[in-house]
């Protein structure tokens, strides 16, 4: 087919490299915009943006699709299908509908659950025991559209890195097994039952409060590893929880409780076994102590 891909993160490449293996002809890339990044505040193009550039592939990186201008390009492609997968901006009317077979979606939850922009962040956060890949028809609400195929993925204790890998090469298996036979996928509506909506991670989201209980911590930890990463404050200066274990305590919620670095929680204790200072490579709590001390007793913010 001829194909349109639109996509930004990482999440999104695996979708764009088995398009290309597959044989698949496309006529442009649309990513999001390069931004400022890291210290010296450089344009760095987006992960699909570089990807595409490697591969020899146009890419395109409006910052609005409203335009008359924007929405005629779009058109011009003569494109069969556009595949988005995370791509950030909002499709208009005039967008959807212009591929013959219009906009597919790879969406990284099993729908209508977790519809929005931190499927994967959310389900982890809320302790689901599953989730998956759902391919989709795009149409003017957000993720509200017709259902094409999906499959389900065990949690199981993997950190939001983990399921982000697995469920983005999940769902560029799905979206060839669909373009491959695209006439065989009934689409089905959602249910209006279980819908449920992934906002966006807000930064104060990443820091952790020792009065919550160690389970919901632990969720935390995981969500958000191994980037942005779950944050505390120890000695005026901000370390990463990457892993941690659920263990027992009863001390007030931020008390260290040993040399191991197990710290109090509302209800419980987590153990770190993974953990990060500003400028450095990760490390294990002995590593982190050894020059950076937290007596046991030290009740952390």
């Amino acid at each position: 087919m001829r194909i349109i891909f639109m996509g930004s993160p990482d999440f999104a490449v695996p979708t764009l490299d088995a398009l290309v293996g597959a044989g698949h002809e496309i006529a442009a890339v649309y990513c999001q915009p390069p931004r400022p990044a890291q210290r010296g505040k450089k344009l760095q193009p987006t992960p699909v943006h570089a990807r595409a550039e490697a591969l020899g592939l146009p890419v395109r990186h409006p910052a609005s699709l409203k335009s008359p201008e924007e929405q005629k390009a779009f058109d011009d492609l003569d494109a069969d299908v556009a595949v988005v997968a995370a791509y950030g901006l909002i499709l208009p009317p005039p967008i959807l509908a212009a591929p013959m077979l219009g906009c597919v979606n790879v969406h990284a939850s099993l729908l209508p659950r977790w519809r929005g922009a931190a499927p994967i962040h959310r389900a982890v956060l809320a302790g689901d025991e599953t989730t998956g890949v759902t391919i989709m028809e795009m149409e003017a609400g957000l993720d509200t559209g017709p259902m094409l195929l999906a499959q389900e993925v065990s949690i199981d204790g993997k950190t939001g890195g983990q399921l982000t890998d697995e469920l983005a090469k999940l769902g560029a298996e799905l979206m060839l097994r669909w373009l491959a036979e695209p006439g065989d996928y009934v689409p089905q509506d959602q249910p209006d039952a279980g819908v449920t909506y992934a906002a966006k991670i807000d930064k104060a989201e990443l820091r952790l409060d020792w009065t919550r209980p160690a389970p919901e911590l632990e969720r935390q930890v995981r969500a958000f590893a191994p980037a942005p990463g779950a944050w505390f404050e120890a000695n005026g200066e901000r370390v990463k929880l990457l892993a941690a274990d659920i263990v027992d305590g009863g001390a007030p919620p931020g008390t260290l409780l040993d040399d191991q670095l197990t710290i109090a929680s509302g209800s419980g204790a987590l153990r770190p076994t993974l953990v990060q200072r500003a400028g450095r490579g990760p490390m294990r709590p002995d590593e982190l102590l050894r020059g950076f001390a937290i007596p046991p007793g030290t009740r952390l913010p």
